[in-house]
């Protein structure tokens, strides 16, 4: 009797040197405003006013409806520091997608995103040899990391991730081009 191919589990825990990533729990939801109430994470975002409990409140609850979203801690301090998710999309079903990811603006640079993405990027390459991330055209900053992670930028589409459908840029990451991305940063 055949094996069948192992189920992706949206909700891993995964560790590494710096960071804890684990499923977001109701409980996480101060912790994660608090984590979101700078407006400036939020400036270059299509969701400008994320930043306000009033709006961050709805959005938590979504990521934990999803049932596919983990909370990101700094290990030394056990500080929640933000968000990340994976998913699905239409456009390529069975196939990972990451997003729905914000870090505190104290831990933009120095590695904070490359240690949160390589821990998400290991885990979802054990199933699959591409990965999706999806990014709302006005939000530079997440294109210029995602570039910097060895993603392309390969088409634009309309898509709806649950609160109506959205132009989205559509950016790839294969296997090989991360491996390259790694070799360069050992």
């Amino acid at each position: 009797m055949g094996q069948s191919a192992p189920k992706f589990d949206p909700q891993p825990v995964l560790e590494g040197p710096s960071l804890l990533l684990r499923p977001l729990e109701a409980g996480d939801k101060q912790a994660l405003a608090a984590a979101a109430s700078d407006p400036l994470i939020w400036a270059g975002h299509p969701a400008t006013e994320r930043w306000r409990p009033e709006v961050f409140g709805p959005y938590f609850d979504m990521l934990l409806s999803h049932g596919e979203s983990l909370v990101v801690i700094e290990k030394a301090s056990g500080t929640i520091i933000g968000t990340s998710r994976f998913y699905t999309t239409p456009d390529d079903p069975g196939m990972p997608c990451i997003g729905y990811t914000f870090l505190s603006r104290a831990y933009w640079g120095g590695g904070w995103n490359f240690e949160m993405k390589s821990l998400m990027f290991a885990h979802a390459f054990r199933l699959s040899d591409v990965i999706w991330l999806h990014i709302d055209p006005v939000n530079i900053r997440s294109q210029t990391a995602t570039s910097r992670l060895g993603a392309i930028h390969t088409h634009d589409a309309m898509l709806d991730f649950g609160s109506g459908a959205a132009m989205r840029q559509c950016w790839k990451v294969s296997r090989s081009a991360w491996d390259a991305v790694l070799a360069v940063r050992v």
